[in-house]
């Protein structure tokens, strides 16, 4: 796991106390394309489940994860998909 990946992990885990959280470095797909950095780390998938999320609209919970991860949202990441679920949500 790269830095930009451990950053995301520790700072979701540190905000949400998550149940589950996947954080998948997808920037191989995106070689080439816009963003895209030399070495990757640059486009990341997240599933995350957390009782954080529980009563929470889609559109809240991922502003929620956004705010957790505006450093990286800054810099290094330039695309990420978030899928917040609370517990026992079907992804």
């Amino acid at each position: 796991m790269g830095a930009v990946a451990a950053a995301i992990r520790d700072k979701l885990t540190e905000a949400f106390q998550p149940t589950r959280l996947e954080v998948d470095d997808d920037s191989a797909r995106h070689h080439g394309h816009a963003g895209a950095r030399e070495g990757g780390e640059s486009h990341f998938n997240v599933v995350i489940e957390s009782p954080a999320f529980v009563g929470a609209p889609k559109v809240a919970r991922q502003r929620m994860v956004y705010r957790a991860l505006a450093v990286e949202l800054a810099g290094p990441v330039h695309a990420l998909s978030v899928k917040a679920l609370a517990p026992g949500e079907a992804d």
